[in-house]
């Protein structure tokens, strides 16, 4: 019993090894491209193992491009729209789990179905507002167009997670005479607190991410974000491997360190949410 035992663990082990390193062969080959020379880039067979390192892409990045600029953006664009969306999510997702009111399971079903709806398809409509509105090519007309996409889920999870908060707390707080925004503010956020990590991962994970959005309503440099702006590395006839890699790198790197900093809260919020929501 004991040897399976051994060879049943040794065998989840060798599979998870290779589960991890199919997932992280795409980052890795993604890093060592971008500390590659051109010439070893582009040689067949491909080389695994730089012969020789070089950080000139990065370089190119930060001096030959504007990538600098577009990282301001992103964060600016990423960051204002997971404020907005925490906010309005809190807002719906409480009223959801605690209020009882004529149409609240159609108004939730709805809210989950407009996720439902393919990007493409709302492009043209959200456009037509946007150019009426005067918020092309703007922060917040990006902003206002990315809660179409973080907001229904955002709800949907934060309602999950208000639900799990019991009850007869908000009531004691209640009877000693706190109001109801200051229950939500001083009671159910508190503990609630790796729901709202968790769905703010998303919103800004999405935001930071996202290209069709950003391809239509951002065509400014003054405004493009970051998976725009690394269609500068690639021209018609040619593309700069080295410094798309470098660049492609550099956007990865915030999510990786967010991720790396809150794992436990985001890991936390995901299992509360998927056992109580």
């Amino acid at each position: 019993m004991t040897g399976k035992r051994r060879t049943g663990r040794i065998g989840l082990a060798v599979f998870l090894v290779l589960v991890c390193t199919f997932s992280l062969f795409p980052f890795l080959w993604m890093v060592i491209t971008s500390v590659k020379e051109q010439r070893e880039i582009m040689s067949i067979p491909p080389t695994l193992v730089p012969s020789r390192l070089t950080a000139g892409h990065y370089g190119d990045v930060f001096t030959k491009s504007n990538m600098p600029r577009y990282f301001i953006n992103s964060t600016i664009i990423a960051t204002g729209s997971t404020v907005i969306a925490l906010v309005f999510s809190i807002l719906g997702g409480y009223g959801f789990a605690r209020f009882r009111f004529r149409g609240r399971a159609f108004l939730q079903n709805a809210v989950l179905s407009s996720q439902m709806l393919p990007t493409a398809a709302i492009i043209v409509p959200v456009f037509i507002i946007l150019r009426t509105v005067h918020l092309l090519n703007s922060y917040p007309g990006l902003i206002l167009a990315y809660l179409i996409i973080t907001m229904p889920l955002s709800v949907w999870m934060m309602t999950g997670y208000f639900r799990f908060v019991p009850a007869e707390i908000e009531e004691a707080a209640l009877i000693d005479g706190c109001s109801r925004l200051g229950v939500l503010t001083r009671v159910v956020l508190p503990v609630s607190l790796p729901g709202l990590v968790a769905t703010a991962v998303y919103c800004f994970v999405v935001t930071w991410n996202e290209f069709l959005f950003a391809l239509s309503f951002a065509t400014d440099r003054r405004v493009m974000t970051l998976p725009i702006g690394l269609m500068e590395f690639s021209q018609e006839f040619t593309t700069d491997w080295g410094a798309l890699m470098a660049g492609s790198v550099l956007m990865t790197l915030p999510i990786v360190i967010l991720f790396f900093v809150i794992q436990r809260a985001f890991i936390s919020g995901l299992t509360s949410g998927a056992t109580k929501g």
